[in-house]
């Protein structure tokens, strides 16, 4: 507290409004949350000064607005969130010469802004404005409107008002500070280390041509490719290749959860939203601030979700959920999938505008079985990084093993690649061979005793299939494989996860299959 203020102080106030003055002080400084602070303040400021209403600004981080974190009376509910320029009203006038302000009569004052008045559907008749000062730099006001015991505030009361200011601005300070730091807290979880996009083929070369071209600029950008190809390691590369990369880079499958949650993930949502809200929590777009957002199978997130995301994209603003407060973000989205977006907007299963927003800058990942020449240099990549993981001081691969995962298809991708790799490491005793490896990679025969052979199911199809990359779908071989999966779907009623049993392979590869070739369920 200043010491100018003591003796003024002093005198005008009484033992009472002291006592109230110095709880409602304490109770704002034992606040952790900030929006738990800034309510706390405005409540006690209206308190303190029999008021009818008060709020709190505070500057942007840009420092070109003043923008209201909390208000209370009548019509509040709408103000918080709204922006001002900080050369605007008689909040602009107090930060700028940071002196406060009582103003009697608001229609006589040439600063204030009767938009405020036509948002919360009242009439502010008197108003006392406060600059929140902390280590000589103004950082927000605070304003108390229309006392309710008397025609007018006093000069004892902008005295008060002063007093609380001071005596909250660190309160104020200390929150948006450990605010700051909690974000940067969880952002570290999706922290992760420079991405490497591995690989020589031309269409992956092509894949990050495109990145590189794109990744200085904010336009949002739509990674497609089949499941497991890489997108994740090309949106953290292109984050990277970015003037964001300073920034976090925060990740989120849109599968992986209900609509409601994930609502509550992208946007956060406020104390008390709904059962088990029993705080408020930033949302992913605030924890992302300056940095990108990352998407992952967009293509699941329901209706609801898609308008609250297209509004964001549009407006560069949101809400949390179950609040009234307005946030603005600066975030890079970059959004992946391995559905056809095109195709489910005119099914109606995804907003066609929403599309369109996407995909300013569609980049296709290939699949694997596209760059097989990339394989050697993918599995030397794993090994690298397997080797600290799995404890093994030197991992290598034999060359008739590495022969073999070069000539397999990987209807997987990339992650089947890696997941075998794994899997192959640990078995080994630090040299993978070809007994480590699966027998799908190295001779493609799921044989079993509980599932009828390649041969029971297509007498007509080869013994084992060929090691070699399968070639198109006009080859004899296409059309064998082509031929046993038909009729095994057959036999199974079309169930593909049955069939995927009975040829003994995941459910993903049988898929591939049934988009390669073009199969369709009879009517």
């Amino acid at each position: 507290m200043p010491d100018d203020l003591l003796p003024e102080t002093a005198t005008v106030l009484d033992r009472k409004t002291l006592l109230a003055l110095v709880e409602a002080s304490h109770a704002v400084n034992r606040g952790l949350e900030l929006a738990e602070v800034f309510e706390l303040l405005v409540r006690s400021a209206a308190g303190v000064l029999n008021a009818q209403g008060a709020s709190v600004l505070m500057l942007s981080d840009a420092g070109d607005e003043l923008v209201f974190q909390a208000a209370v009376g009548p019509g509040s509910r709408g103000l918080v969130g709204t922006r001002i320029g900080i050369d605007q009203g008689i909040a602009g006038q107090v930060l700028k010469t940071e002196r406060a302000a009582r103003i009697d009569d608001t229609a006589l004052n040439r600063n204030f802004l009767p938009d405020i008045d036509r948002k919360t559907r009242t009439r502010t008749r008197g108003l006392l404005a406060a600059p929140l000062v902390f280590a000589g730099e103004a950082i927000g006001v605070v304003e108390v409107v229309n006392p309710t015991k008397k025609k007018q505030f006093s000069d004892r009361d902008l005295e008060l008002l002063k007093l609380f200011a001071n005596l909250t601005a660190s309160a104020a300070r200390n929150a948006q500070a450990m605010d700051r730091l909690t974000r940067e807290n969880l952002t570290l979880r999706d922290a992760a280390p420079p991405p490497t996009v591995v690989g020589n083929a031309p269409s992956i070369r092509a894949a990050l041509r495109l990145a590189r071209k794109v990744a200085p600029t904010r336009t949002s950008v739509l990674l497609t490719g089949q499941t497991g190809t890489g997108k994740e390691v090309m949106a953290r590369a292109l984050h990277s290749l970015s003037p964001r990369r300073d920034h976090p880079f925060v990740a989120i499958n849109c599968a992986a959860l209900t609509e409601t949650l994930l609502e509550s993930e992208l946007f956060g949502h406020e104390k008390g939203a709904f059962t088990g809200a029993s705080e408020q929590r930033a949302g992913r777009f605030e924890l992302a601030e300056g940095g990108t957002l990352f998407l992952d199978e967009i293509g699941e997130m329901g209706l609801s979700s898609q308008s609250r995301l297209l509004r964001v994209l549009q407006e560069r603003e949101f809400m949390r959920v179950g609040g009234t407060q307005t946030l603005r973000c600066d975030v890079r989205v970059v959004a992946a999938t391995n559905r056809d977006l095109k195709a489910e907007s005119s099914l109606g299963r995804f907003r066609e505008d929403l599309y369109y927003r996407l995909n300013v800058f569609p980049i296709e990942l290939p699949p694997l079985a596209d760059r097989l020449e990339d394989v050697p240099a993918l599995v030397t990549h794993f090994l690298e990084q397997l080797g600290p993981e799995l404890g093994i001081e030197s991992l290598t691969i034999a060359d008739e093993a590495l022969g073999a995962m070069s000539a397999y298809h990987w209807p997987g991708n990339i992650r089947e690649l890696r997941n075998v790799t794994e899997r192959a490491a640990l078995l080994s005793e630090g040299r993978i061979g070809l007994n480590e490896l699966p027998h799908e990679v190295t001779s493609e025969s799921p044989q079993a005793d509980d599932r009828p052979t390649w041969q029971q199911l297509a007498p007509n199809a080869p013994h084992a299939a060929p090691q070699a990359p399968v070639g198109t779908s006009g080859s004899r071989l296409a059309n064998q494989e082509r031929e046993l999966v038909h009729r095994t779907l057959t036999l199974t009623g079309w169930n593909q996860t049955a069939a995927a049993r009975k040829l003994g392979v995941t459910r993903d590869v049988l898929r591939y299959r049934v988009k390669k070739y073009k199969l369709i369920r009879p009517e």
